[in-house]
């Protein structure tokens, strides 16, 4: 444990900063398996859950919680397998 007091804040943020990460992370998985499970079961409005897995893939990017490069490869295989199906 950190004993210094600027270590102590350090410490605080940094708890904080990955409770947030971690929510954007389960937003993106969440959303990127609700596309692929509507792909799955044939939901014909598969358009709107690709728009909201494509907003949560941008969100993740920007804050660099993601790679952009994964999320561009992300929205590029859903989008690929939307028009497919």
């Amino acid at each position: 444990m950190p004993i210094i007091k600027s270590a102590k804040k350090a410490l605080k943020i940094s708890i904080r900063r990955k409770a947030e990460n971690d929510l954007t992370r389960a937003k993106v998985k969440s959303a990127v398996k609700g596309v692929r499970i509507g792909i799955k079961d044939k939901i014909k409005d598969t358009s709107t859950l690709l728009s909201a897995a494509f907003r949560e893939l941008d969100i993740a990017a920007k804050k660099n919680i993601i790679h952009r490069n994964k999320a561009a490869r992300l929205k590029s295989r859903l989008a690929k397998a939307v028009d497919k199906k």
